[in-house]
């Protein structure tokens, strides 16, 4: 017997399910339960050792789908005992799930599946050195794009609520306030109560909160803006004070998530310096501080993949292969990959196609020949992914060349950028009615052009 397969289908919250197979994929046992407790992980793993031979010390492979984060406990528990942990895609898993359902329907489908399957499907299986979600980088880069979506979301509900004071409103403060104009919403939002403050105490009020950036003038016109106001609504036709307290929540909210961002940047700096102690990652074009962090902490140690075209399908900015006897067509990107690494490199690959000439010229070409700006960004960005994967594997910082395999600078790569402009195919498309509308219009016309008919009770 050269190794042992244990299958594990994990639970959230009830008892976890094992089978034990040998490596011919024949049952030793199955449909164990346990749970995540000291207790029992250590009778599932001397069943597991009892089952090789005596006094063998047999190699334990044990394959699990990524389950939320219940599977990082139990591979972290299970590594420290010399096993062998690997990963597989749910959507792998399903699929074969749904061929054996045709022919047998258990309970201990899952976990038996699971432990044959590096025996039906070894390319299937994921190695995975980490820990995910207990690995901080990963982690925290994770929290900060959510709060950052959140911010964003709280931004656009607040410049439409502006949007009912009037255009000048946005004008002054702008469509993504600072914190002296955040502390303007959040409690003077009604134009009476703006002008009740006065033009000396706002004064005040926005140099505190600006440490000094804002001063009189820019007082004078929040209260332009709000004489504004009040002389394009109707006396009584809207409640003001009511409006107020509104974009007082989302000035709050907005303000409170800028201030986790700001906390979670010191913490994230101080992760990825100790992840890149020599910066390659943040040495490569368009990565700055904050996508570098992003880009290690989601793909993690470059030398885990096989080899670079897997580092480019773990993004998921592959395209998609349709291949048969007489068909062979590729797609859009795969998408498969983590979505988070995949928004760090397609803005990294924007910034990077202005400062490195290689990029610049293929972006060039593929806008010529009549790719769309994303779709070109996406190819971009798996080949800077793969550029920064062979610096991370061979230790060396990226370097710009010119088109001729000069190495130059920053401002010799932005110069030669700037002189390559793309002569995309002209493809302008109208735009929808509906496009513009608010959604909290009422519709214009019927949903679709299909006649409705009234179904019979």
């Amino acid at each position: 017997m050269r190794e042992l397969r244990l299958g594990i289908d994990v639970a959230c919250r009830e008892a976890h399910r094992a089978a034990l197979a040998d490596d011919t994929g024949a049952m030793i046992w199955s449909n164990r339960r346990f749970t995540t407790s000291s207790v029992s992980l250590e009778a599932l793993w001397a069943a597991v050792r009892g089952a090789g031979p005596a006094g063998g010390d047999v190699p334990v492979v044990v394959v699990m789908e990524p389950t939320r984060n219940a599977w990082v406990l139990l591979a972290a528990w299970l590594r420290a005992r010399g096993a062998t942990v690997r990963m597989v895609p749910p959507e792998q898993s399903a699929d074969l799930r749904k061929y054996y359902n045709k022919h047998t329907k258990t309970d201990r489908l899952d976990c038996e599946l699971l432990a044959r399957l590096p025996l039906l499907h070894p390319d299937g299986l994921v190695t995975t050195p980490g820990l995910g979600p207990a690995e901080a980088l990963r982690r925290t880069v994770a929290h900060r794009h959510s709060l950052v979506s959140r911010r964003t979301a709280g931004l656009q509900r607040l410049e439409v609520l502006l949007e009912l004071l009037g255009p000048a409103w946005t004008a002054v403060l702008g469509t993504d306030p600072g914190k002296a104009a955040l502390a303007v919403l959040e409690r003077y939002a009604d134009p009476h109560a703006l002008h009740r403050l006065g033009r000396a105490r706002l004064t005040r009020l926005l140099i505190r909160a600006s440490r000094g950036a804002w001063r009189q003038d820019k007082a004078d016109a929040l209260l332009a803006a709000a004489a504004e106001t009040l002389r394009l609504w109707p006396a009584g036709a809207v409640d003001f004070a009511e409006l107020a307290d509104d974009i007082a929540v989302e000035a709050r909210l907005v303000g409170q998530l800028g201030e986790e961002i700001e906390t979670l940047d010191d913490r994230i700096a101080v992760h990825y310096q100790q992840a890149d102690p020599a910066g390659i990652v943040a040495s490569a074009p368009g990565v700055g501080p904050v996508l570098a962090p992003m880009i290690l902490g989601r793909l993690g140690d470059a030398t885990r993949f096989r080899d670079l075209a897997a580092v480019r399908n773990y993004t998921g900015l592959v395209p998609k292969v349709s291949q048969s006897g007489t068909v062979d067509r590729h797609d859009g990107p795969t998408k498969a990959g983590d979505h988070i690494l995949r928004y760090a490199l397609f803005v990294a690959a924007d910034h990077a196609r202005k400062t490195d000439p290689t990029l610049a010229a293929r972006y060039a070409r593929l806008r010529a020949a009549g790719k769309h700006h994303n779709s070109a960004l996406c190819t971009l960005a798996a080949v800077l992914v793969t550029r920064i994967a062979a610096c991370w594997r061979n230790h060396e910082l990226y370097v710009l060349r010119d088109l001729d395999g000069n190495e130059i600078t920053d401002k010799q790569g932005r110069a030669l950028c700037a002189a390559m402009k793309p002569t995309p195919v002209s493809t302008v498309r109208g735009t929808g009615r509906r496009s513009k509308e608010s959604h909290s219009a009422p519709s214009t016309g019927p949903s679709t052009n299909q006649a409705t008919t009234r179904q019979s009770a």
